[in-house]
């Protein structure tokens, strides 16, 4: 558009842009045809698309936003040319599943693969860094489950699609507490252990204190928190 054709007075074109007013309807049944063929090959691509998402089912979810706009709006863009996109990226995706299904080093590479975060109540902070999840992201997902004691985890698997699966452990230990340090009145409902069992604010580590500025023996690190025994 030219600089001379823009009239801010110019409501026709505010409202409808340079195509006519009976595009309108046009721009109506494209849509509706378009969304039904777009409901078709998210069906086809499968149940995997309807749950939490890979990094690829996520790359394809968003290329089908960039596909089928041009098909419903563009006046110059036909729908078939966005159909023949949408055939396209069902057959990729399909070609690429079957792909990681015979391989197993494929299916790593583009699906990712699950990552220990914590095991026997102790924190993998290696894990951590190498997932870029904060130990609140992680405290957040075990409260969630009912989870508020660090030694209660057994295992927190952090899985390929981003969910955190846990098993617990039944037996009682002592642990970090994982509750907000600012929520005073729950801390007080634990079972708070003796004075010299403390537990490392890094990973998770419960060690009896010879002194206070005693080095985690698993973290080396020297910040403590009290530790708390679970249920």
């Amino acid at each position: 558009m030219k600089k001379e054709e823009i009239h801010f007075d110019d409501i026709n074109r505010w409202l409808f842009g340079q195509a006519p007013p009976e595009f309108m309807l046009e721009v109506f049944i494209r849509t509706i045809l378009v969304y039904l063929f777009l409901l078709l090959i998210v069906r086809l691509l499968g149940k995997r698309m309807a749950a939490q998402m890979t990094l690829n089912e996520l790359a394809v979810m968003l290329m089908l936003g960039a596909i089928v706009s041009p098909a419903m709006q563009l006046p110059d863009k036909g729908i078939l040319f966005g159909v023949l996109v949408l055939i396209c990226v069902l057959l990729l995706q399909r070609g690429l599943n079957l792909w990681e299904f015979k391989n197993v080093k494929v299916e790593k590479t583009t699906q990712g693969d699950m990552s220990l975060l914590v095991k026997d109540g102790i924190l993998n902070v290696e894990e951590l860094e190498k997932t870029k999840v904060t130990r609140q992201q992680l405290y957040t997902m075990l409260r969630e489950k009912q989870i508020f004691n660090l030694a209660k985890v057994e295992r927190a698997y952090l899985e390929a699609d981003g969910l955190l699966s846990v098993f617990e452990n039944s037996e009682g230990k002592a642990g970090l507490s994982i509750m907000p340090p600012s929520d005073k009145e729950i801390l007080t409902t634990q079972n708070e252990l003796d004075s010299n069992n403390m537990a490392c604010c890094n990973c998770g580590h419960v060690q009896k204190m010879v002194n206070k500025n005693a080095a985690c023996k698993v973290c080396h690190t020297t910040e403590w928190s009290k530790a708390y025994l679970t249920n």
